[in-house]
């Protein structure tokens, strides 16, 4: 069973944890979610593509993200999900956190925190090996692409992460 830390308003662990999905999350209460920005120096990003399957936001554009576990620190947890999703370890890539935001939605008991990280490292499209579970394609895209994605609806997260993808 998957758990997640529950934290405080201020963003500091309670010691307390929830089920992974078990949306029981009180007002001010919140569990950590990590988006990891993988860019190459040409600047091209990596997106992945929603597999039809998923319940939310199926076949949307996105980039690598997922909750942390329980105990797990938030860099490690971003490490994990981009090798878990994409096969690429950015342990020696530049970069790191950006920033956090946060969202509230009150009476779903799903409120939460997000770190947003972005590394620069070299690497082809050869080197990428998708988690088919949770992604169907993936491209090397401009920004100029995943603005249009944004544009059509279809990039998860976008207005809330879209300074990340800024130059550097």
């Amino acid at each position: 069973m998957e758990l997640w830390d529950i934290y405080d308003k201020n963003k500091q662990r309670t010691g307390r944890t929830m089920k992974r999905n078990d949306w029981c999350l009180k007002d001010d209460e919140y569990h950590l979610t990590v988006l990891g920005v993988v860019s190459r120096p040409d600047g091209k990003f990596l997106i992945t593509k929603r597999v039809m399957t998923k319940a939310w936001a199926p076949g949307w554009w996105e980039v690598s993200g997922g909750a942390a576990m329980a105990g797990e620190e938030s860099l490690d947890a971003v490490k994990r999900e981009i090798l878990e999703e994409t096969g690429l370890d950015v342990s020696g890539a530049e970069g790191g956190y950006q920033f956090t935001y946060h969202r509230e939605n009150p009476g779903e008991g799903d409120n939460y925190f997000v770190d947003v990280y972005r590394f620069v490292m070299d690497f082809d499209e050869s080197d990428v090996k998708i988690q088919g579970n949770e992604a169907a394609d993936f491209k090397l895209a401009t920004l100029e692409e995943i603005e249009a994605f944004a544009k059509q609806g279809i990039f998860l997260h976008y207005d809330s992460i879209k300074k990340v993808f800024l130059p550097l």
